[in-house]
């Protein structure tokens, strides 16, 4: 596990949470940029790893209780800057539901034909390699 927390911008937790072969991606409703869906995530606070902050972000924005269970790996986003960690979450307990009605708008459960219809960009390649490896 990895600490990531700079002084001037946090590094950003993202969980890649699939269930029942599909994808949970989240609608924010402050876009950054192009980047409007994306999956549940938000800055690692200091002491956490992104596998700690990936676990929060999901349950305060979406309601779930999750696990982390592998770091699919790091890299600075092509469109914010910003430092990114991607963690696979197996879902323990609860329903996906907008928690955070102030951060986001919406949430989808999107199956792998639905991707480039919220994120016509696409995804990191590692996360691309898990998805295809845990999606078919």
């Amino acid at each position: 596990m990895s600490e990531a927390v700079t002084e001037e911008k946090p590094a950003i937790a993202a969980a890649i949470i699939v269930q029942d072969g599909k994808l949970l991606l989240v609608q924010r409703r402050v876009s950054e940029g192009a980047l409007s869906w994306q999956f549940p995530a938000g800055a690692v606070e200091a002491g956490e790893t992104f596998e700690d902050a990936a676990v929060r972000e999901t349950a305060e924005e979406a309601g779930l209780t999750v696990e982390a269970v592998k770091m699919l790996g790091e890299r600075v986003h092509p469109k914010t800057g910003r430092l990114m960690g991607y963690v696979a979450c197996a879902v323990l307990s609860g329903t996906a539901y907008i928690a955070d009605a102030e951060e986001l708008s919406d949430l989808a459960w999107a199956t792998p034909d639905q991707f480039s219809d919220y994120v016509p960009y696409g995804f990191a390649p590692m996360v691309q390699d898990y998805l295809t490896a845990a999606l078919g």
